[in-house]
């Protein structure tokens, strides 16, 4: 469904964010985006979402190599935007009407879909977001935005899902309700996270990022996962020292999970 071909994305003035990354992600497939704060994962799912472009290398949609002047002409953009979302770590970030209502309605609006006040309807249902319908965004709490934010890109109803740690705000029913609805929906889904707990909730297989945006592994999530190594180099667990009673000292890798 997706490729990237040997892709290399630095923001302004900083260290590579991506650094030679070639990936093929197949459709209905669910990938697991591991690694530390930085090592960019979110950088390569705005790439993949095309956000930002590849400054060497390529990204391939269905075979289709997506670039800006691609993304400008009409027939491939609305068949890549109406199919491709991705959900950004901070919902602030993609909330900008003035109610709940017109933020999930303004995909498919945006698209001329004729069905979208019922395509509010049944997410808003889902996420338990009708009592909000009429409020403004911003006046929610951080995991009900989250939610809005989430029905506003499952509206469009795409084929492949990318998104940036997305139980991060959510209470323990939503995070539930997420993990169900990846496991049964039947979409392509490329999730990122660096909660280990959760990982094997989210995906088989598993691409681990290290600093400069380098893959330090690509495999099945189970085997990344039983690898401390491999977590140390991540910065995924972290050696320190630890004490049992009031002598006995040693030091050990710990897993800590982030909110």
């Amino acid at each position: 469904m997706i490729e990237l071909d040997a892709v290399h994305y630095a923001w302004p003035d900083a260290p590579p964010a991506l650094d030679g990354i070639s990936l093929t992600v197949r459709e209905g497939e669910k990938l697991v985006l591991l690694g530390a704060n930085g090592c960019g994962k979110s950088t390569l799912l705005k790439l993949m979402n095309g956000l930002v472009a590849p400054q060497a290398g390529r990204l391939l949609y269905q075979g289709e190599e997506v670039t800006p002047a691609r993304l400008k002409q009409g027939a491939f953009a609305r068949r890549f935007r109406s199919e491709v979302v991705l959900l950004f770590q901070h919902p602030e970030a993609m909330l900008f009407n003035p109610t709940v209502r017109d933020e999930i309605a303004y995909g498919p609006r945006r698209l001329g879909l004729p069905d979208a006040e019922a395509r509010v309807a049944r997410w808003a249902a889902a996420l338990r977001l009708e009592a909000l319908l009429d409020k403004a965004p911003f006046s929610l709490s951080g995991g009900q935005k989250q939610k809005v934010a989430l029905a506003a890109i499952l509206a469009l109803e795409p084929r492949l899902l990318l998104l940036d740690e997305p139980a991060a705000n959510l209470d323990p029913w939503a995070s539930g309700w997420l993990v169900d609805f990846l496991l049964d929906c039947g979409k392509t889904v490329v999730t990122s996270t660096h909660n280990l707990s959760m990982a094997t909730e989210l995906g088989e297989r598993a691409l681990v990022l290290g600093e400069g945006g380098r893959v330090l592994f690509d495999g099945a999530l189970t085997k990344a996962l039983r690898d401390p190594a491999l977590l140390e180099t991540a910065n995924l667990v972290h050696r320190h020292r630890h004490r049992h009673g009031s002598s006995f000292e040693h030091a050990h890798p710990h897993t800590h999970d982030w909110k």
